[in-house]
């Protein structure tokens, strides 16, 4: 009888050893960021070591860009030769508003004459016409100079345009990342050749981590966005550490758990996927295992 309750004991006691301890079970991530290349040539330096943070926006490679200069110079020296070629208006008219002018003095000197009828109409009314026809081409001078400046400041804005793209190009030699992080993988190295779209370099920012946990469903009824929860680090051993965590962020639908993960119940087949925000001392890393306490 005594052997019976020995075992009964040793049988609960291990039960209890192994009972969760936790509300869920999830692995640590960071939002990670491909950073690729965005013009194609041979990379003249690339100044990014793996596990080293860099900032966002700054230069960190190059990309060859001497046919962009190129190019763009050729095209700056055609802007520049089209807008000195643009006429000069008043400097061509001059002339004809020098005859208008010269025209318009003589007929009222006519139009005196006649009225001591020093002068006959025939010639007053010569001088209208004279004037008329001076007006024509004046008007006709102006209208052709305003339709060839018009086109070469159109050719010359095109040419603008065109110089705007090449800048873009150019810029666009420059490698950097849009975010702030850690280089965790480096795909590229300085004298080798690359093409728009191909992969340089991975980051993230690894100060502000999340773990990605998994509740039940019947779990969730006490879980929302904004709570403030106990996350447990595992290191492996007796080496654990608690961090503060905020719930960020709930999965809107549910899926099968994943192999690697235990739940509080085991008879659970879909969860929810949750992530917990935490604010990362350097101990935390990507893919470390950690535990939550609701």
């Amino acid at each position: 009888m005594k052997r019976v309750i020995y075992i009964a004991t040793a049988i609960l006691m291990v039960s209890c050893s192994n009972e969760v301890d936790y509300d869920a079970q999830g692995t640590f991530e960071a939002t990670e960021v491909v950073v690729s290349a965005e013009a194609s040539g041979r990379i003249l330096n690339f100044n990014v070591v793996e596990g080293e943070p860099i900032e966002a926006n700054s230069v960190v490679g190059v990309i060859d860009s001497l046919q962009l200069h190129l190019q763009r110079k050729q095209l700056k020296a055609q802007q520049s030769a089209l807008l000195s070629s643009r006429p000069n208006k008043d400097k061509q008219v001059a002339s004809l508003r020098s005859q208008i002018t010269k025209q318009q003095t003589e007929l009222q000197r006519v139009g005196n004459m006649l009225k001591d009828g020093a002068a006959t109409q025939k010639q007053y009314d010569d001088i209208e016409a004279q004037i008329a026809v001076l007006e024509g081409q004046l008007s006709a001078t102006l209208s052709t100079l305003n339709n060839n400046t018009s086109t070469i400041n159109e050719n010359a804005t095109a040419l603008e345009a065109q110089i705007a793209a090449l800048n873009d190009r150019i810029a666009k030699c420059c490698i950097s990342s849009a975010v702030s992080g850690t280089v965790l993988v480096k795909y590229a190295e300085a004298g080798e050749f690359t093409t728009a779209g191909r992969p340089l370099m991975r980051v993230a920012n690894l100060e502000n981590i999340y773990l990605r946990a998994y509740f039940t469903s019947d779990q969730l009824a006490n879980v929302k966005l904004g709570d403030e929860v106990t996350v447990t680090a595992d290191f492996g051993g007796d080496e654990r550490y608690d961090y503060n965590g905020r719930v960020a962020w709930i999965s809107a639908k549910s899926e099968f758990t994943p192999k690697s993960i235990q739940t509080k119940d085991s008879r659970a087949n879909l969860v929810y996927a949750v992530k917990i925000a935490v604010k990362n001392d350097g101990r935390l890393k990507i893919g470390l295992a950690g535990e939550v306490k609701l």
